[in-house]
């Protein structure tokens, strides 16, 4: 059973999420690592706290089947990546190329 007080597993397992952060620039691809494992070493609570991560339901876009919702969070200093919750993991599904595109405002 999921706690806030479980530590986070990530899940980088989604293809388009994969793509998104392998063809990233050089400086942002190392941002968006360095984001990744300040999270695997967090619990649900500090995620939802951490000021730098910003961790934000959107819900200006339907969540695709089988999944409740979908929440952004900061993964560089100008990208969001879009996740949701599945028990203690944290399935990462896009990084957007922008803040706006995040939000499907395109």
């Amino acid at each position: 059973m999921a706690t806030p007080d479980a530590t986070i597993r990530l899940d980088l397992n989604n293809p388009v999420f994969q793509d998104n952060l392998l063809t990233l620039q050089k400086n942002e691809r190392h941002a968006a690592l360095d984001t990744l494992s300040k999270i695997r070493k967090l619990t649900w609570n500090q995620l939802y706290r951490d000021h730098g991560l910003k961790w934000e339901k959107i819900t200006s876009i339907k969540p695709p089947k089988s999944i409740d919702v979908v929440y952004s969070l900061r993964i560089t200093k100008s990208r969001r990546a879009t996740a949701h919750r599945d028990g203690d993991f944290l399935r990462l599904l896009t990084i957007a190329p922008d803040h706006d595109a995040t939000y499907g405002k395109a």
